[in-house]
């Protein structure tokens, strides 16, 4: 039998044990969705590349919504108030007719806030960029925060020291030194009166950076929950494969 001859015939017995040519394309078929359900898991080099994409794509714009001006001013979440420890600072000079005043310190504080924020984003790139691939899994099948936790930990210090002389010439820049020495030098001036200044630029940086993590968790959430955060492919892939590993 010559080569043609042997073709056709295997053709034919193929044909015949699979009962028509639309049960053979159904085979294929199947056989083709097998094969990309078997490939369609994320490489660690994909998972690595998704998660860092999502984490530079969160970070960049929680601190992009909280620099804009009424970022913390027009948010109750983020918005700083008067100093707790100078609480009776605001009280007794809003009882003496002095609210405006104190208006002016807390918006001014905000504004050095939004100001000061923008100065978080390369330290949040640069520690995505070192993370190690146990980071990425950690990250990608830990808790809805686990991202967040992990910045804290490795830009908080940076954060201190890097908001700290940006807050004191934000603080400068929108009148805050101004208006509360103004406040401080009345309140001081009222008989009985314990003397009060506490640090202005401290309190700032820190309730600066408190509301600048609750933003990015509430960005890190929102990618892992809302599949519309998801704005690529690689996204896509990245954080289904999660979930049907049981990740958060």
């Amino acid at each position: 039998m010559n080569f043609k001859v042997f073709s056709t015939a295997l053709f034919a017995s193929i044909i015949l044990s699979c009962g028509n040519m639309n049960e053979i394309m159904k085979s294929v078929e199947d056989v083709l969705n097998d094969v990309g359900t078997t490939n369609s898991n994320p490489t660690n080099l994909e998972i690595g590349k998704g998660l860092k994409e999502a984490l530079v794509k969160g970070t960049t714009m929680g601190v992009s919504n909280l620099s804009q001006s009424g970022g913390y001013l027009n948010n109750p979440l983020f918005k700083i108030p008067f100093p707790k420890d100078a609480a009776k600072i605001e009280s007794t000079l809003r009882k003496v007719g002095l609210g405006g005043e104190v208006d002016k310190v807390v918006t001014s504080l905000n504004r050095a806030a939004e100001d000061a924020v923008t100065e978080a984003k390369p330290l949040f790139v640069n520690a995505i960029k070192q993370m190690t691939f146990a980071d990425v899994k950690n990250i990608l099948f830990g808790a809805d925060t686990a991202a967040t936790a992990y910045l804290k930990s490795k830009t908080g210090a940076q954060l201190k020291s890097s908001f700290q002389p940006k807050i004191q010439a934000s603080l400068d820049k929108v009148n805050a030194t101004k208006y509360w020495t103004n406040v401080v030098s009345q309140y001081n001036k009222i008989p009985l009166v314990t003397k009060m200044n506490p640090d202005l630029n401290s309190f700032v940086t820190d309730m600066a950076i408190k509301g600048l993590f609750v933003k990015i968790a509430q960005e890190e959430m929102s990618i892992r929950e809302n599949p519309v955060e998801r704005t690529t492919d690689l996204l896509k892939k990245v954080f289904n494969y999660a979930k049907t590993q049981g990740g958060n």
